[in-house]
């Protein structure tokens, strides 16, 4: 049976012991519902680990160079504001992590849509700082790097229904970043 999955030793910078690393294969087309794809398309790397940890560097660089300011501009009337957007990122990783969770711990029932139109407006992210919703990045992102590093190596492959679509754990993982990816395009072409 082929599980998609390849072993690696390597050192750990998360202890002193050898580390068993699993690279895994890209997610194929059937592992995700098709409009995930644009945000699975925009992860390059087979290394999902690795994109996932460069990005936070990364991210929390860029963000942090956005004033509180400039962050509760909107690009356009009834667009959403900078740190609206930034809200949306970290509740949608939250939820696309928890879904990891679910199916790779073996839980079998369904889980619901999410609807970010009802999130967003329910987060009132402006009034919070742009600083703390960065801070919040970084603490979700630490979490959903444990998460996926800590993994069995069985569970990359297990799947379930989410949004009334089949999804597998290695989905999940590539759609997290791909959804940063998109999200951090966006501020920097419309909002910067």
């Amino acid at each position: 049976m082929e599980t998609g999955l390849s072993l690696r030793l390597d050192f750990s910078i998360y202890d002193s012991r050898f580390t068993i690393h699993f690279m895994l294969e890209r997610p194929k087309p059937n592992e995700a519902a098709p409009y995930y794809s644009i945000y699975i398309d925009r992860v390059a790397s087979d290394d999902i680990l690795d994109v996932l940890a460069t990005q936070l560097q990364e991210s929390v660089t860029f963000l942090a160079e956005i004033s509180e300011e400039q962050s509760l501009h909107r690009y356009a009337p009834g667009k959403w504001s900078m740190r609206e957007l930034l809200g949306h990122v970290n509740d949608t990783e939250r939820v696309f992590t928890f879904r990891a969770l679910w199916f790779a711990r073996g839980f079998q029932d369904p889980l619901p849509s999410y609807d970010q139109e009802i999130a967003v407006a329910a987060a009132e992210s402006d009034k919070v700082s742009w600083a703390s919703h960065v801070d919040e990045f970084r603490a979700i992102r630490s979490a959903t790097l444990s998460l996926f590093r800590n993994l069995p190596a069985d569970s990359w492959s297990r799947s379930g229904i989410a949004s009334d679509n089949p999804v597998t754990v290695r989905a999940l993982a590539y759609i997290v970043a791909g959804h940063l990816s998109h999200h951090l395009t966006i501020l920097r072409e419309r909002y910067l």
